[in-house]
């Protein structure tokens, strides 16, 4: 009875401690020396217990918060884990049920060996694209199951898209003029006639204006893209205005269009960067010149509430299709090429108007429809100062 209980203590002895799985000694040690060594190998045991749960506890809050799901499945294809980002996929509907299908359909393959990668495309809204890629856990006694990693790669090819969008436009818009400078000045060297000579000389006058407009905003944009914490001052509302106004008031008065601008509160105030501001309501106000037709208005307000300061810009021009609202604030976007050709527009405009909002944590809003004229809002973070600023209404020289 003794023997056998002393054998027992030993094997759970070397269940615990597996380097004395092969020790042939129990029947010489006493029952109370094997009791201490099973305790301390228990000891021993536990630690280590409680060390690889803490170890997975740490992996698991770690995969939990990995932009990418993961499903981890075993040598059977029954699955073990999921992080946050897979879960979502479970007992899915419509389009999200295909992604739940090729992760299964993958690990299967992994298991047998393979590495498959496959792109599934869910069109309902929003609309993604995932790259789903399975790979084999492979251990010393062979295959141990299969990971699957869900990537959502929307943004990365949204990215790519723009990219490529913006190489295009950009090679096609300075182009343009260059072909132009280069045609024109070919052909104002084989000609003797005073009257051509002078009105080529003004086509390559105006087609190198448009191309140090183009270069022009790439550099203000790049700028301002640079800028994502712009330089922050107390800034009048009112100053904003009055320059941007004084600026385009020429250009509105040879094109027809009268600016209405609303009387704006001395103490009106955001916090930015003054030239940026500018730029931004410049860009709205020449745009609304742009597409205003002759004899029509564009009116210019500003009011602040609630923490916020809004500056509309609202015209009676073309107005702009509904399916072109989602666009116009990308890069060299036109709705309509036409006159943008004839008005010299570089399509930059909203774009940077989009950025400035951005880097002063306000937004760029759009109300428009075809043949009723569009409305700009610029809402940005502000108010009325407790205490109006001196010199009001005047012109920072500086800033042009």
């Amino acid at each position: 009875m003794r023997k056998g209980a002393l054998r027992r203590l030993s094997a759970a002895l070397g269940l615990l401690d597996p380097s004395r799985a092969d020790d042939e000694g129990a029947d010489d040690v006493g029952v109370d020396e094997l009791v201490e060594q099973v305790e301390r190998s228990a000891a021993v045991a536990a630690r280590r217990l409680a060390d690889t749960e803490l170890a997975l506890g740490r992996l698991m809050a770690a995969m939990a918060e990995i932009a990418q799901g993961v499903v981890v499945c075993d040598p059977d294809g029954e699955v073990v884990y999921r992080n946050t980002h897979a879960a979502m996929f479970v007992g899915a509907r419509h389009g999200e049920a295909l992604a739940e299908q090729a992760v299964a359909e993958l690990l299967q393959a992994a298991i047998g060996g393979a590495s498959p990668e496959r792109t599934v495309d869910l069109f309902s809204p929003p609309r993604r694209t995932l790259v789903v890629r399975a790979t084999p856990l492979v251990g010393a006694d062979g295959v141990l199951g299969a990971v699957a990693v869900i990537e959502d790669v929307s943004e990365k090819r949204r990215l790519d898209m723009v990219r490529r969008d913006f190489v295009a436009n950009i090679s096609h818009e300075l182009k343009t003029p260059v072909g132009a400078l280069s045609l024109v000045a070919e052909t104002l060297c084989e000609e003797d006639d005073p009257a051509i000579v002078a009105r080529l000389a003004g086509r390559m006058r105006a087609e190198s204006e448009r191309l140090g407009r183009i270069i022009e905003d790439l550099l203000d944009l790049s700028r301002i893209e640079a800028e994502e914490t712009p330089i922050r001052e107390h800034v009048a509302v009112r100053d904003v205005v009055a320059q941007a106004v004084d600026r385009l008031r020429p250009t509105a008065e040879h094109r027809g269009i009268a600016l209405e601008l609303d009387e704006v509160g001395g103490a009106l105030q955001v916090r930015g960067d003054r030239r940026q501001l500018v730029s931004a309501l410049h860009n709205l106000l020449d745009n609304a010149i742009k597409y205003s037709e002759r004899g029509s208005a564009v009116q210019v307000r500003a009011t602040g509430a609630d923490g916020w300061v809004e500056i509309v810009v609202a015209d009676h021009g073309i107005g702009i299709p509904s399916r072109d609202l989602e666009r116009i604030f990308e890069r060299f976007y036109r709705v309509d090429q036409a006159r943008s050709r004839e008005t010299g527009g570089t399509g930059l405009g909203l774009a940077i108007v989009r950025h400035v909002a951005g880097n002063h944590g306000g937004e760029v809003q759009v109300a428009s429809r075809e043949g009723d004229g569009s409305t700009f809002t610029l809402r940005l973070p502000g108010g009325a100062a407790a205490v109006p600023l001196s010199g009001v209404g005047g012109r920072d020289e500086h800033d042009g």
